[in-house]
């Protein structure tokens, strides 16, 4: 499988993100992307989030600068550097630049994220086996962007050999023969495994009705494998909010209870970990540099508090640094 392939893998999984969260929490920068709303979006999420090392090289490389608190509006001057970015989105470009869509990744919270990394996800051995079948003399299936065998055309014989085989075949093996490519050809289309989108064409190789049944079952094993590699990795996942923490769960999982805060949301790893904690007057609120390492967010009963920033899950309210006068004011001494 050549790089191109991989990368448009990832290019499209990026843009269905894109469709999916566009709406979303980041509806302002994201359903009429500008160069300048992307800046602003990728501001807040490095300088509000942890943000993986592997994130922070891409800022680096795509931006030409480190990642730094103190240079936002040095940042904030270089929105040009996101209109690739704002292209990709809009689909007007299919960008070379790899980092560009590292970037894009980044702002829509894709993952696995960067290309490197997602290239890796595919088990190597199931990779080579797929390169030995691009490599067999008579298999030449071709990719497309979604990853799917789009055709496996099995190239004929030089015309010669050809005849020479079929001169030396019995009239039994010439009859099987026929019927074969004859039942292969009137295929329904409906029959044809998920991801397949044309009948497989099979042709004979040297040695008669064993070549048959050996190509056969080699398209038939990479149309399976491809299957298997896209419901492993491109299948979406799903979180729910459970009373402190958030859980995985199926994207076709029944919502249950009424509460708004119980719904079925798309995983999205920045938030996944965040729980609510019962704290007393010796939790550590703050680090040693004074920064507060517990968020809190008000209720219709009180105050809530978490183990790091984001949305409280029950009411979407903004969850905020604590301070000393909330402390004071809520924690029992």
């Amino acid at each position: 499988m050549n790089n191109n392939t991989l990368e448009d893998l990832y290019k499209k999984a990026i843009k269905e993100k894109y469709e999916e969260v566009k709406n979303g929490d980041d509806f302002y920068f994201l359903n009429a992307p500008t160069r300048g709303k992307l800046n602003k979006l990728c501001w807040e999420k490095f300088a509000n989030n942890d943000m993986h090392s592997n994130d922070l090289n891409v800022f680096n490389s795509l931006l030409g600068l480190s990642f730094d608190i103190s240079t936002k509006n040095k940042f904030k001057q270089e929105t040009d550097l996101f209109r690739p970015v704002e292209k990709f989105f809009k689909g007007e470009t299919d960008p070379d630049k790899i980092d560009v869509v590292d970037m894009a990744a980044i702002l829509v919270d894709f993952n696995p994220r960067p290309f490197n990394k997602f290239r890796k996800e595919i088990d190597p051995e199931n990779l080579k086996l797929i390169e030995e079948l691009r490599n067999t003399k008579h298999y030449k299936p071709e990719f497309s962007s979604v990853g799917f065998i789009d055709e496996a055309q099995i190239d004929k014989f030089p015309s010669s050999n050809n005849e020479e085989v079929k001169e030396n075949l019995t009239e039994e093996e010439k009859q099987d023969e026929a019927e074969i490519i004859e039942q292969d050809e009137n295929q329904d289309l409906e029959a044809i495994p998920l991801g397949i989108s044309t009948p497989v064409k099979i042709r004979r190789e040297e040695g008669g009705k064993s070549g048959i049944i050996r190509y056969s079952l080699i398209a038939a094993f990479s149309a399976g494998l491809m299957m298997l590699i896209y419901l492993t990795f491109f299948q979406k996942q799903c979180m729910q909010w459970s009373v402190d923490h958030y859980e995985k769960v199926s994207c076709d999982l029944e919502v249950s209870g009424l509460a708004s805060f119980n719904v079925v949301e798309p995983f999205d790893k920045t938030v996944f970990d965040l729980k609510k904690i019962n704290v007393c007057d010796t939790t550590a609120f703050f680090d040693k540099n004074g920064e507060a390492i517990v968020w809190y967010g008000k209720t219709a009963n009180g105050i809530d508090f978490f183990n790091g920033h984001g949305r409280h899950p029950e009411n979407n309210s903004s969850l905020k640094p604590v301070t000393r006068y909330i402390l004071n004011k809520y924690v029992k001494k």
